[in-house]
């Protein structure tokens, strides 16, 4: 029987349905789109990866540039967190420090999902307080909130 990689075990073990609902309760807060993207294979340089992955989503097509990425290449254990620029822009790059942090700590906990999450909901934080629905008010849903692999 082949030994299982570390790597499988990862993307196995993750609680999409979990990661979704954080992706939609974070996304309420304000005006904005988060996207988790798990990357398969080596990634030699994740900040570029991740930057190309957020282009080829189209997340810098929303309407108020405002969409987050949390890019994930488990091989490679790294991981980036990225905005648009008005994102950027309101929040700073301490910001961006925050949300790889909290998913850093649980990460080395093994707690993957949790981690995930946790960056989501700093995610929607900043889009609540930087892009604040009044109260009632609508959001077209501008990305599938779905995680992505490839």
């Amino acid at each position: 029987m082949a030994k299982r990689s570390k790597t499988a075990d990862f993307f196995e073990g993750l609680d999409r349905p979990a990661i979704v609902e954080a992706i939609q309760r974070a996304e309420g807060k304000g005006f904005g789109e988060i996207r988790v993207h798990l990357h398969h294979g080596k990634a030699d340089d994740v900040r570029r990866a991740a930057e190309e992955t957020f282009l080829r989503l189209g997340m810098d097509r929303t309407e108020r540039r405002s969409g987050c990425l949390l890019f994930i290449a488990p091989e490679e254990r790294a991981f980036a967190v990225i905005g648009d620029r008005a994102v950027h822009e309101k929040a700073g790059d301490a910001f961006w420090v925050s949300a790889r942090d909290a998913a850093a700590l649980l990460f080395g906990e093994g707690r993957f999902t949790e981690g995930i999450v946790a960056a989501v909901n700093l995610l929607g934080e900043v889009l609540g307080r930087h892009f604040p629905k009044a109260p009632g008010q609508s959001d077209a849903n501008e990305l599938p909130d779905e995680v992505s692999e490839d």
